[in-house]
């Protein structure tokens, strides 16, 4: 299959939005996650009418990973086989999507669109079924007030629920605004964690040109932010992008006097594109859940990214 999903994957029909009564199935395709937040959870979705399904293996556990591959990857095939489940949510991220990312039933998601939710990790789950799918996703996840905030919980909520844009706006307050320049840009936003973009580059990451590229990350190197966006550059996977949309880049720390602002600039800057930074997208405070895979209109001299919803 060709990787460039061009008009054909945007004119695709998106997953319907959640309504009272829907089943919602949660699965873990990377690490195991924490019992009490699986519960927090499933309190939220069902204070929402939604009815809430556990995958067979959300809490199984192999050194690092949520269980053996072939039954992380089961779980979510299972799900997006079921017709009565109407939206997926990962559990967490942590590690381990990737080894899963191209045994996905990509027929079933083009047959019966829905919804997956996460981050971080999922990044290269979102990648993977727009390449092969078409299928907006939302990069977020199950935030509820008591824990993350209400504008967290709000987001969550309206990004399911809602068939109307999303619009963020840019934060001073947040460590990547310094790195926004002018201009305004319109395409598919496309990407999430920085680590999981470039893990996916040569084999599930969609042709990006005429995308908005969004990027997030948290506690790395700030050598491993460079190597990351050198390889993107150099293997041509940047070339033609119409802006960038930065997320959260938390818990980095300087090094020989630079930061991770310096080396986002120092790479991204020759690009030539509008880049709007200070967007509360990614593992930093109050983020926010926002849809991928739809068109978005980056406009940095406003401060602001909207998206169109990834339901309807």
């Amino acid at each position: 299959m060709s990787r460039d999903m061009g008009k054909a994957a945007i004119q695709r029909m998106k997953p319907a939005k959640l309504r009272p009564g829907d089943a919602v199935r949660l699965v873990s395709p990377a690490s195991t996650p924490d019992k009490d937040g699986v519960m927090h959870s499933i309190r939220l979705l069902e204070s929402l009418g939604l009815r809430v399904e556990l995958g067979r293996h959300v809490f199984d556990r192999l050194g690092y990973l949520a269980g053996r591959d072939v039954d992380r990857q089961a779980d979510l095939n299972e799900a997006l086989r079921d017709p009565e489940v109407r939206a997926i949510i990962a559990t967490r991220g942590g590690k381990g999507a990737y080894r899963i990312a191209d045994g996905l039933d990509f027929a079933a998601m083009r047959a019966d669109p829905k919804p997956l939710v996460g981050f971080s990790e999922v990044t290269i789950l979102h990648l993977a079924l727009w390449h092969h799918a078409g299928v907006p996703g939302i990069h977020g996840a199950c935030w509820d007030t008591d824990r993350f905030g209400e504008e967290s919980a709000q987001s969550f909520k309206r990004s399911l629920l809602s068939a109307e844009p999303i619009t963020v706006c840019s934060k001073p307050n947040e460590t990547t605004a310094a790195l926004t320049s002018h201009g305004r840009a319109s395409g598919v936003l496309l990407g999430g964690n920085l680590d999981m973009i470039a893990a996916a580059a040569g084999w599930v990451l969609p042709r990006l040109a005429g995308a908005i590229l969004l990027i997030e990350d948290v506690e790395k190197g700030l050598g491993h932010i460079d190597r990351h966006l050198t390889r993107l550059l150099k293997a041509g996977c940047l070339d033609g992008i119409r802006g960038i949309a930065v997320g959260q880049f938390v818990g980095f720390n300087e090094s020989q006097g630079w930061s991770v602002v310096d080396v986002l600039r120092d790479r991204l800057f020759p690009l030539g594109v509008p880049i709007l930074g200070g967007l509360p997208l990614g593992h930093g405070p109050d983020a926010v859940a926002i849809p991928v895979g739809t068109k978005a209109v980056l406009d940095a001299d406003q401060g602001t990214l909207t998206v169109e919803p990834a339901v309807q």
